[in-house]
């Protein structure tokens, strides 16, 4: 008896030992021939910046968010009579072609300033080339032998000049003018882009109050003139930002 106990104790211990060494192996292997890859733990070493925001930045950031918010609920609730203006959008119609700004930004009323305005220059540049070049085609003809002065042929008033040096004066004269106005049809031309512009931006909602546009009817000198047309009329505008 003795014999047989020492020996069911033996086989206990060993049946023990087999069980112990199946559970290290399950937890080892998931599958059968597969084993599993210990994870490996990597530092977060990325440099951590401190994001400093403006006020002026805050400022563009919330009147785009305003822009934005507005812009979906009138979507959102359907009003199909309320319209955001894009200030680039407009500039970019009256470059392209004069008054489209101000059609855009239904500011119907200001088209007969705007043609009005370009028409006018354009037909000073107009009037004053053609003087210039009948003056100059005369002072030409006269100094070359080919005519001579109070020629009926020439036009623009050159067929009433009785001397050369007159001739010479009328051909500095108009270029000198010729000259200015196409200084003017910029300025008309530019001052119907920032006027589109700046109406676009304070239409709907003013998101600078800094802004301030101011226009008054003025004479403005003539560079080069102090007898004849000293001034002229004109509009000065000045934009102030504070």
């Amino acid at each position: 008896m003795k014999n047989l106990y020492s020996y069911l104790a033996g086989f206990a211990l060993l049946a023990g030992s087999l069980l112990s060494n199946y559970r290290v192996q399950a937890q080892v292997f998931t599958s059968p021939g597969t084993t599993a890859t210990p994870t490996t733990i990597v530092p977060d070493t990325t440099e951590r910046r401190e994001v400093v925001v403006t006020p002026a930045a805050k400022k563009q950031k919330a009147a785009a968010d305003s822009a934005k918010r507005t812009e979906h609920m009138f979507r959102a609730f359907g009003f199909k009579g309320i319209r955001l203006t894009r200030p680039g959008k407009a500039a970019m119609l009256a470059l392209v072609l004069p008054g489209a700004g101000q059609i855009y930004n239904h500011r119907y009323w200001k088209l007969p300033l705007v043609y009005g305005a370009l028409g006018g220059v354009i037909y000073g540049e107009w009037y004053y080339q053609k003087h210039y070049s009948d003056f100059a085609y005369a002072y030409n003809q006269v100094t070359d032998g080919k005519k001579k002065v109070l020629d009926p042929d020439f036009k623009s008033g050159a067929e009433k000049v009785k001397s050369v040096d007159a001739l010479n004066s009328g051909v500095i004269f108009y270029r000198g003018y010729r000259d200015i106005f196409y200084l003017y049809i910029g300025l008309a031309y530019g001052l119907q882009i920032v006027d589109a512009l700046v109406d676009a931006h304070l239409q709907d909602f003013d998101v600078s109050d800094d802004l301030s546009l101011h226009w008054e009817p003025k004479m403005m000198a003539v560079p080069g003139q102090t007898s004849f047309l000293p001034t002229a009329p004109g509009v000065m505008f000045a934009l102030r930002v504070k």
